[in-house]
């Protein structure tokens, strides 16, 4: 089954009444959760462990040994590198995270062997898109809408940080999004359910590898378990509220996916959940995470999380914080020191019962012997290995292959790309023609803004001529320059064609960058103009961490880029799509609203009792803004290439029994002049059902490349399970009926048809 297939059993069912059983999602376990032993080595670690040892294995904290630049979070319980190994040596430390080098990964190891039961540290870090070598953001990988790309992407990242002393990564971040004006946005996989499934089982295999022995995997951490990505307002670390049919439909699905695919651990979302914030959430972290779906791996609390109950208002100390998070089923306390502190004085008192704590350390301990680490402990710790993958040729191909994939082509007027090499004046302005600061976006880690390459060193390369390129600033990311615009106007005129690089500044999107207007900057949008406004045909590089609300002369311009924060190849990778070299094959995973306020919004949205009709989107008493239609500028999946698609004869089955996958094939022609790649999709609507449905909604998609002129029929497959909803009583079902069905191989052409699933 596609998910939750460990504790649904699907059955059809009439319209309104369930016909067989399954268990009812949403339900408290009542009883505890069932012990199970771990390997004798544990557990005779464990039988010999004192309270204080086991509340260290329980307890993680920023490196201090081994720092890297890259800091976010605020400043909590620090104490220095000294202070750290003398608490690593006392056995009061599990894991270190956010430091790198084999050199002081050694250093902190040796201390863990030094304490008294010798159980080694493990090394994390938040590596979401490249360790040393910065990835496009992971919102830019999932436009590519390939999960062997991100598998593949996945695994030269996990080669890179392993050989930089790390086991283990917070990533990847499953969080669906609905909402553009939240900045973490940019670290998972858009608004689609179906793509973030997809892409979490493939980043999660190809982070952690065949083997978590091996020295090159990493230990991958869906996170942020769960509904993060529906906070109110869009607003960072805001309640969350939704119903349970919401939550098990939209939310979980890639969770279960990644922990399908092997992952060995997750992390708690920040967020308050229904009232009770996640992190003392039991019902999420105990009925559902490990009854519900069976995950048997550890649940860490992010930053400082567990001491956050106590502004949240339901914690009315520390020790009650600590007490509050491990009975919810936080098995790991990250910085806060809360476990540490608390957690033996809470168990001496009766306030919390040992068993809890030792299923904790259980979890942390089988885990670290998964990573290898009792047989080896300084796996992933070889100065030689790490010389030789960090920034290796191969992790840098990986880095722009991915990059060049993720950049969407939204409009290209009058066919004005691809240029030529030769025979054109070129103008690139804005501030991110000749910008490395922002290249790597939010979260780079370990990277080094002066190791990536800006567009006007990627366009030079292309040229023929490279003194064929004017390069303007025109503006700052947010303030004007002086006499910048005048510059800029000058450099248009005098040019063939205008490059606008414009957009979000690296710290604009991600973690804690959540935006009332997610709009261009108005400085920007003020040197868009008047560059428009010369006449020479203006190509916008959009730079984003996610969809944009795009107005006057940047939405009117002929041509539009989507290229995201691409990291590292950023200038190789768009002087590849603007030249042809590489076809632009990316495609929105997120929507591109009209406006901001239409945030919350994505494509597969429920329809009203009275949706407007697509040939009159805005009339009266129908389902709209006064001043807009409920309808995106650019839907998900929109994105185009250098030739042109036909689809026709779609064959789909009449009707087919519940459960079963329901086949469907289209021919898709090249009706273009050059070869190219088209995204195959199928998108169904349940016509009738006892909850209301989506107006569409994914189902399956596929890759076909074609040269001009050719045709292939591409078959598909819907698996029958993704025929299921939630019903009203809170359990999976699949109801007889009919289903609308299209299939799409480009912005505008598609085919429809229909079936009825039988009992």
């Amino acid at each position: 089954m596609a998910f939750e297939q460990h504790v649904v059993e699907q059955m059809c069912v009439s319209r309104r009444k369930v016909l067989g059983s399954a268990l009812l999602a949403g339900v408290a376990t009542l009883l505890p959760m069932p012990v199970r032993a771990a390997s004798p080595r544990v557990e005779a670690l464990l039988a010999r462990m004192t309270l204080a040892e086991k509340a260290g294995q329980l307890s993680c904290f920023n490196d201090e040994i081994r720092p890297v630049g890259a800091v976010f979070n605020p400043v909590v319980d620090a104490r220095g590198s000294a202070a750290m190994l003398a608490d690593i040596r006392a056995g009061r430390i599990g894991m270190l995270f956010n430091g790198y080098g084999v050199a002081g990964a050694r250093r902190a190891q040796e201390a863990a062997l030094s304490s008294r039961l010798a159980i080694p540290l493990a090394f994390a870090a938040d590596v979401l898109h490249g360790c040393r070598t910065i990835f496009p953001i992971p919102l830019a990988e999932a436009a590519a809408f390939d999960p062997d790309l991100s598998r593949r992407a996945a695994r030269a990242v996990a080669r890179e940080t392993a050989a930089g002393g790390l086991h283990w990564t917070f990533a990847p971040m499953v969080d669906v999004a609905r909402d553009q004006r939240w900045g973490r946005v940019a670290e998972g996989a858009g608004e689609d359910v179906l793509l973030n499934r997809r892409l979490a089982a493939a980043r999660v295999e190809g982070f952690q590898g065949p083997d978590l022995t091996r020295p090159d995997a990493l230990l991958a951490t869906p996170k942020h378990f769960v509904g993060y990505g529906a906070v109110r307002g869009g607003m960072e670390y805001a309640a969350v509220d939704m119903s349970e049919a919401e939550l098990r439909e939209t939310f979980v699905p890639p969770f279960v996916a990644a922990f399908a695919a092997g992952a060995g651990a997750t992390m708690a979302s920040f967020t308050d959940f229904g009232g009770v914030p996640v992190s003392a959430n039991r019902r999420l972290l105990t009925d559902l995470l490990r009854g519900d779906l069976r995950f048997e791996g550890v649940c860490v609390s992010d930053y400082d999380a567990d001491r956050e109950l106590i502004a949240h208002g339901i914690a009315a100390d520390e020790a009650d914080a600590a007490r509050l998070a491990i009975l919810a089923g936080i098995d790991m306390s990250m910085q806060s020191g809360l476990y540490a502190r608390h957690l033996p004085t809470l168990v001496e008192a009766g306030r919390v019962p040992v068993a809890a704590v030792d299923q904790a350390v259980r979890r942390v301990l089988t885990l670290k012997e998964r990573l290898g680490l009792f047989d080896d402990p300084f796996r992933s710790m070889d100065a030689k290995v790490e010389r030789r993958e960090t920034g290796s040729a191969a992790v840098r191909r990986m880095a722009r292959e991915v990059a060049t994939r993720s950049i969407v082509l939204l409009r290209n007027d009058g066919d004005l790309l691809p240029l030529p090499r030769a025979g054109k004046r070129i103008a690139l302005i804005g501030p991110f023609g000749a910008d490395r600061a922002s290249l790597n976006g939010p979260w780079s880690f370990a990277g080094d803004a002066g190791d990536g390459i800006d567009i006007a060193s990627g366009v030079r390369a292309m040229l023929a001529d490279p003194a064929a390129l004017i390069v303007e600033a025109g503006s700052g990311i947010a303030e004007p320059l002086p006499g910048g615009i005048a510059r800029a106007v000058a450099a248009a005129r005098s040019a063939d064609v205008v490059l606008l690089a414009i957009g979000e500044g690296a710290d604009m999107s991600g973690e804690g960058n959540s935006r009332v207007e997610i709009t261009v900057p108005a400085a920007q949008q003020a040197l868009a103009e008047a560059v428009a406004a010369t006449g020479t045909p203006v190509m916008v590089l959009l730079r984003h961490g996610r969809a944009l609300a795009l107005s006057g002369a940047v939405r009117a311009a002929p041509v539009l880029l989507a290229t995201w924060f691409l990291g590292e190849q950023t200038g190789p990778a768009i002087a590849d799509i603007l030249f042809g070299v590489v076809e632009p094959t990316g495609r929105l995973p997120v929507s591109f609203p009209i406006a901001s306020g239409q945030q919350p919004w994505s494509y597969d949205r429920r329809s009203t009792g009275r949706p407007a009709p697509d040939r009159d989107p805005m009339q009266p008493g129908r389902s709209h803004w006064r001043d807009a239609p409920d309808r995106a500028l650019y839907p998900f999946g929109s994105g185009m290439g250098y030739t042109r698609f036909a689809v026709s004869e779609l064959r789909v089955p009449a009707t087919v029994a519940a459960g079963a996958d329901v086949p469907v094939s289209v021919l898709v022609r090249n009706v273009g002049a050059r070869s190219g790649k088209a995204l195959v999709r199928v998108d169904l609507h349940d016509r009738v059902a006892s909850r209301t449905r989506p107006a569409r909604q994914m189902k399956a998609f596929r890759w076909v490349t074609l040269p001009p002129g050719a045709a292939a029929r591409v078959a598909l497959r819907v698996a029958g399970d993704d025929l299921a909803l939630v019903g009203s009583e809170g359990r999976w079902q699949i109801e007889p009926g009919a289903f609308d069905l299209w299939v799409s191989a480009g912005d505008g052409v598609e085919v429809a048809g229909t079936f009825d699933v039988v009992a």
